[in-house]
């Protein structure tokens, strides 16, 4: 027991120890510090120079929003379902979801507009900018100043991307651009959310120097997409659509040549084509109701205005951060630069 209480007694002696080094070497440092506060104000005084020319010449960020709410009818009701279920059960196929369309709800449809492919859409949609009609890509290329930097590149210098290129025929140069261009709107520009998850409302802000730029981007980003949606869940109603229209067309075509012709056999061939095209009728009107079903229904709530709102760097802020900043690194330096010169001795 004496032994335990002696082994105690020593931890807390060493602990007592350490706690009192630990002070000793703050109030050396700070003691330290204290004939170094010329220096340490003077650099503190610079950084905050330097952070408010800064906030001084920074440009602000000019803000974008638009509010869209999407209503994706993913069950039908009554007669309809029943209609085009009776339809699938005898073999004919009209739609109704499913496949490639399925992939891209209502959830999923955020994670759309970031994609590559609609920004790069997007990019080469066309914009009005000093009178005369370019694509975003360019517009983006102009306000950013780039092709100053271009000028002494061979491969840069005449870099453009009209509205009426075809993306295909993209040069490996046009190429690296787009998709540099996709990562910096994507990383620094471009913010889309859901406003509550249980309901379709969806918010788009886009943030740049260019009051223009972030508005006509905002607004195409949400027609390109919700575009490209509305296209993706359509596309298989659509072409059933198509082609029962055709048979339709053909049936009605048929129908009229034999009633021309002479009795026998053109009579029994009204009666069966006038059978076909009754059953094609109801099948092609089954399936234009699957279609108005699959079309989802997208409705802008907000669209971004002129004036923007505009965000800047707040000058105080700036000057207080980097002169603390410059201050708490130079007071580092200078205790780490004493602590090796002792190192050293």
């Amino acid at each position: 027991m004496q032994s335990e209480n002696s082994t105690n007694n020593t931890n807390f002696e060493n602990d007592e120890i350490s706690l009192k080094e630990v002070i000793f070497k703050i109030r050396e440092w700070y003691q330290f510090l204290l004939t170094k506060w010329k220096l340490i104000i003077l650099v503190s005084a610079l950084g905050g120079a330097i952070g408010l020319t800064y906030a001084f010449f920074q440009k602000p960020i000019y803000k974008a929003e638009l509010t869209f709410a999407l209503e994706d009818e993913k069950s039908g009701g009554g007669g309809l379902s029943g209609a085009l279920g009776l339809a699938s059960s005898i073999g004919i196929d009209l739609g109704g979801g499913g496949g490639l369309s399925g992939a891209f709800s209502g959830a999923n449809l955020t994670a759309l507009m970031k994609s590559r492919k609609i920004i790069e859409k997007t990019l080469l949609s066309p914009v009005v900018y000093n009178g005369k009609i370019i694509s975003l890509a360019d517009y983006y290329i102009e306000f950013n100043r780039m092709r100053e930097g271009w000028k002494k590149n061979l491969n840069l210098k005449n870099i453009q991307f009209p509205v009426t290129s075809d993306r295909s025929n993209f040069t490996l140069q046009q190429d690296s651009i787009l998709k540099f261009f996709f990562i910096s709107i994507v990383n620094k520009h471009l913010e889309v959310g859901q406003i509550d998850k249980k309901i379709s409302i969806i918010n788009v802000t886009v943030n740049s120097i260019e009051e223009g730029f972030s508005k006509e981007f905002c607004e195409t980003l949400a027609r390109v997409t919700t575009d490209y949606y509305v296209e993706l869940k359509t596309k298989k109603s659509k072409q059933n659509v198509a082609i029962l229209q055709k048979q339709v067309d053909d049936i009605k075509s048929k129908l009229n040549y034999s009633m021309i012709g002479s009795w026998g056999l053109e009579k029994v061939n009204t009666q069966v084509n006038s059978t076909i095209l009754g059953q094609l009728s109801i099948n092609l009107e089954l399936s234009k109701a699957s279609l108005r079903k699959e079309t989802p229904f997208i409705q802008i709530i907000d669209r971004p205005i002129l004036p923007l709102d505009k965000e800047r760097v707040s000058k105080i802020k700036s000057l207080l951060l980097c002169g603390f900043l410059a201050g708490f690194l130079t007071a580092l330096y200078l205790v780490l630069k004493s602590l090796y010169k002792k190192m050293i001795a």
